[in-house]
């Protein structure tokens, strides 16, 4: 029976099963870091935004906003490396699926 793209049904299998696991983790990690990101970009404007009314003569020296784009682009960096490994991880899964189509279907 096939599916409706046309695809033989996969076979569970540990590389298959161990491979979803790994994609399910990486999506999670991927969550998490936009997580923190709009968490960093909250605190920048709430840092930006805590000004007292009339403050046109006080000057704040803000130290952190650079440690929270500091963090921000490193996260963000996270964030594409985690995303570059999932496509790997989706491109090896095609090529194993591709593996066991022309495999198998001379056997069928």
């Amino acid at each position: 029976m096939q599916n409706s793209v046309d695809t033989p049904p996969l076979v569970a299998t540990p590389e298959v099963e161990s491979r979803e696991l790994i994609a399910a983790d990486l999506r999670l990690l991927i969550a998490q870091i936009e997580t923190s990101m709009r968490r960093i970009a909250a605190a920048m404007d709430q840092e930006h935004g805590s000004d007292p009314e009339g403050s046109a003569s006080v000057f704040l020296l803000d130290d952190i906003t650079p440690r929270y784009a500091t963090a921000s682009a490193v996260l963000n960096a996270c964030r594409a490396g985690l995303g570059h490994a999932l496509q790997c991880l989706a491109e090896s899964g095609s090529a194993a699926r591709d593996r066991v189509r022309s495999h198998g279907s001379s056997a069928l």
